[in-house]
């Protein structure tokens, strides 16, 4: 025979107190710990006993009794978890601020910027204490990070320009992003590279022995990646007019050429203009002075860099050249093209953002 306790009354529940309860057991956000508390109290609320509330939900009959209790002591407040016991709060609100205030408004007399070791001896606080409030505002001061923002007077046009041939190019046209990566230098070590082992990196000597430099002009074609590549040992109006001939005999005659460039002097001699009015199928596209992030072969030359050169070994230039060439042949067999992401728009908000940023900070 099954033994039944007390008869215990209904819970009382407001109609405003049911409609919370319903609401929060609906919401796809609720934690399953609240939901299964809001789902005792509800069948509790229509009457049902504690054994059977158990039963129902298959949850201990002491768990149900508890949420009765604390929701009839509580009410809806009663539901949340209490604070957990434990050692009270040492580090006070003063003194995070005056951590952060030392941080971002101060500099240590000996130093450039704070360490956790030199802030916590300046506040008398524990050096983790003071790396748990850094990584809790974000701040770093170990790390520095370089920008230049634009003074070319024209620079929202032409980011604008630049922008909209890489999201919106013209039909029956190229777009190329031309630049030259000069001064390149055939480097080889004083000694021999010790290649990798296991447990062991690659490792070379710190210094090494200069035997030349060479410029690699690029054209890369913003829609498929293939690049235009040619090699001279200098890099004046000279060799970037005999480039542009090696453009047009590349690109199909029946496509103009827009081509994005930065503003190097080199660009714009009069022999590359002459050059230019007599070939009308060619517009040039300059991206606002100090600002060759714009120019997506950068980012062509940023590969070329960490793959091939900043870790090759040349003894000569000639050996340079054909590392490079050989690279390039590779390249354009499976080239893969750059996608431009951002608006016009979002790049002008983000530099207004910023320079309204440095120009609250009272620098």
């Amino acid at each position: 025979m099954e033994r039944r306790g007390p008869k215990i009354p209904p819970l009382s529940v407001t109609d405003a107190q049911r409609a919370v309860l319903e609401g929060w057991v609906r919401r796809r956000s609720t934690a399953q710990a609240l939901a299964l508390r809001l789902r005792i109290v509800l069948e509790c609320a229509q009457g049902h006993s504690i054994m059977e509330v158990s039963r129902r939900l298959k949850v201990a009959p002491d768990t149900v009794r508890t949420w009765r209790r604390r929701f009839l002591d509580r009410a809806l407040d009663g539901l949340s978890d209490d604070p957990r016991p434990g050692v009270s709060r040492k580090i006070t609100d003063a003194d995070v601020e005056r951590v952060i205030v030392k941080t971002l408004e101060e500099k240590p007399a000996n130093a450039t910027h704070w360490s956790t070791r030199s802030t916590a001896a300046a506040t008398g606080m524990s050096q983790s204490a003071v790396s748990r409030i850094w990584r809790a505002f974000a701040l770093a001061p170990h790390r520095c990070e370089t920008f230049k923002l634009s003074t070319d007077p024209l620079f929202i046009d032409k980011v604008r320009d630049v922008v909209g041939l890489y999201l919106d190019p013209p039909e029956k046209a190229l777009v190329l992003s031309v630049d030259e990566k000069s001064q390149i230098q055939a480097l080889d070590r004083s000694q021999p590279v010790l290649p990798t082992m296991p447990g062991v990196p690659d490792r070379r000597s710190h210094d090494y022995v200069r035997a030349g430099t060479t410029t690699l002009f690029a054209a890369l074609e913003v829609a498929t990646g293939k690049v235009i590549g040619s090699i001279h040992r200098r890099h004046r109006a000279a060799e970037f007019k005999r480039f542009l001939t090696r453009i047009d005999k590349e690109v199909p005659a029946d496509l103009d050429v827009h081509l994005i460039l930065d503003n190097h002097a080199t660009h714009k001699t009069p022999a590359v203009k002459k050059w230019l009015l007599a070939h009308a199928r060619f517009h040039l596209h300059f991206t606002p002075t100090g600002s060759s992030w714009l120019n997506l072969v950068e980012r062509w030359f940023g590969e070329l860099t960490s793959k091939k050169l900043r870790r090759g070994v040349h003894r000569s230039v000639q050996a340079l050249e054909r590392d490079m060439r050989a690279w390039l042949a590779d390249w354009n067999e499976h080239p893969g093209p750059f996608v431009w992401t951002k608006t016009a728009d979002e790049i002008l908000d983000k530099v207004a953002a910023y320079c309204q940023r440095i120009s609250d900070s009272g620098h």
